[in-house]
């Protein structure tokens, strides 16, 4: 017993270290500030995969529609992936001339079996594409109006070959939905940090940039097609490696995409299976142990309450670990919260717990060993 509480104490210490380091590197981001007009010069195509999304994509067109850069230069293709509702008709029938629709269906036979449609969907809009500069996004993503313009902006200051911008979910009308934008921002602001830190890469493909020219001088996804997700970290990590000193983190409210949570817990679990199964996929092994030292804190964490069921002297123990641990996580969350205007969230953080450390432990093995269900399809 004395040395699971050791172990675990150690392991402890590693996650604050890590979550103090991480402090730093968000805290050392530089907020974005444009000091220019865009040049005028920079087209822009926006990229869309879209499988059964017709009760999303209305917002989602109006907002791109309502974007302060010039439309001369904004391309938006939007590619139907076998969709079954009517997501083709409402791209077909939205009143602007630069939304184009894509079909999947005019590239490849319905009986074709892939393990990343996403990826496919890019690749056909990426040899469409006007843009010189590529952005990406989600079907269900809703933006603000200075959107593409600040993007623009930051990549005709500082020449970045791949851009990660910020991600926020919203509409956290429940408990369990505002447990998933803490998890969420939590992760937002990894990624921030660890492009400061140059000490990995994190990006998500709701929000992101990247030279068309840079995506075929790697080769695009040639050798990560055969992994159901992985569209941006896999695609990020690359860049990174055949750009050396090219990727940027975005920091400015300007650039926040909007998405909302999962309404169930299966289809979160999903969802984070799907996150944590190309763990083991990264290149990018500055990763490994840092997720090694999250996991295993919290699988500790929990075989401790499991096991104080028998044996109540390890609650004052658990107990301790517990409020350690969401003392150090708040001291990370707070000024990430800030940005991204959740502060009133963060009392959340503490009941949280119950429903974070067995969801980190049961998602992380299960996307090693399980598989899991995306946009209908079962995914290994």
């Amino acid at each position: 017993m004395t040395i699971f509480l050791i172990i675990t104490g150690v392991l402890g210490g590693a996650y604050a270290l890590l979550l103090i380091w991480y402090a730093a590197g968000w805290k050392q981001t530089p907020f974005f500030t444009p000091s220019q007009p865009v040049s005028g010069q920079t087209r822009v195509t926006v990229i869309i995969p879209a499988r059964d999304e017709e009760l999303h994509l209305p917002p989602l067109l109006q907002a791109l529609q309502q974007q302060t850069y010039p439309a001369a230069l904004l391309q938006v293709i939007v590619i139907d992936d076998f969709s079954t509702d009517a997501t083709a008709q409402i791209v077909q029938t939205f009143p602007a001339p630069n939304i184009q629709l894509l079909r999947m269906s005019d590239h490849l036979d319905a009986t074709q079996r892939l393990n990343s449609y996403k990826k496919k969907a890019i690749e056909l809009a990426v040899g469409q594409a006007t843009g010189q500069l590529i952005v990406t996004t989600d079907a269900d993503c809703i933006m603000g109006p200075r959107w593409i313009e600040t993007v623009v902006q930051f990549y005709e200051t500082r020449k970045p070959k791949f851009i990660a911008a910020p991600v926020s979910f919203h509409q956290e009308n429940n408990f369990f939905k505002v447990l998933q934008s803490l998890d969420f921002m939590n992760m937002q602001g990894i990624t921030g940090s660890v492009a400061q830190l140059k000490i990995g890469t994190m990006c998500n493909g709701a929000n992101l940039a990247y030279e068309k020219e840079a995506f075929y001088e790697v080769g695009g996804f040639k050798g990560i097609d055969n992994i159901a997700s992985g569209d941006d970290m896999l695609l990020m990590y690359k860049i990174y490696r055949h750009f050396p000193g090219s990727i940027g983190y975005l920091k400015n409210q300007a650039a926040i995409v909007n998405t909302a949570p999962v309404d169930t817990l299966s289809a979160f679990m999903h969802q984070r299976i799907r996150w944590s199964s190309k763990a083991d996929k990264y290149d990018d092994k500055r990763l490994t142990w840092m997720l090694a030292i999250v996991y295993l804190w919290n699988a500790a964490l929990l075989i401790m309450g499991i096991v104080a069921i028998f044996c109540p002297v390890l609650w004052s123990w658990l107990l301790y670990y517990m409020l350690f641990k969401i003392a150090v996580e708040l001291y990370f969350m707070i000024p990430v919260a800030r940005f991204f205007h959740k502060s009133h969230l963060l009392g959340w953080v503490i009941p949280g717990q119950f429903f974070h450390v067995p969801y980190i432990v049961i998602a992380g093995w299960l996307g090693k060993f399980g598989s899991y269900q995306w946009k209908g399809r079962k995914v290994n």
